[in-house]
């Protein structure tokens, strides 16, 4: 049997089944972006899983520039971006997240 929810701040039910949570966004970035560091939250009302905000530190942004970067992430994420209202990602380098942890 699958439980249902519906998210009273969208029309769309989430099957707990195949519920998109920040652990699930975060193991997926860290596994296939080879990241340093990731933070994920729910950043949507009642904690439905329809926004996230992410933080996320990989080797792999080196030498690229912030759109390609955005892109690498939406194409790792791009099932779950399809039952995502809102997606706020920041991509740092190694070099860039120690920087402004010492800030």
């Amino acid at each position: 049997m699958t439980s249902f929810l519906l998210c009273p701040t969208v029309s769309r039910n989430i099957d707990f089944d195949m519920a998109i949570t920040a652990d699930h966004i975060k193991n997926k970035l860290m596994k296939e972006l080879s990241a340093a560091h990731v933070d994920v939250e729910d950043t949507s009302p009642n904690r439905c899983a329809t926004s996230f905000k992410v933080l996320l530190v990989s080797s792999q942004f080196e030498g690229k520039p912030l759109l390609q970067r955005h892109r690498m992430v939406n194409t790792c994420l791009a099932e779950e971006l399809k039952e995502i209202h809102a997606f706020e990602q920041k991509t740092l380098t190694p070099e860039q997240w120690e920087k402004q942890k010492s800030q």
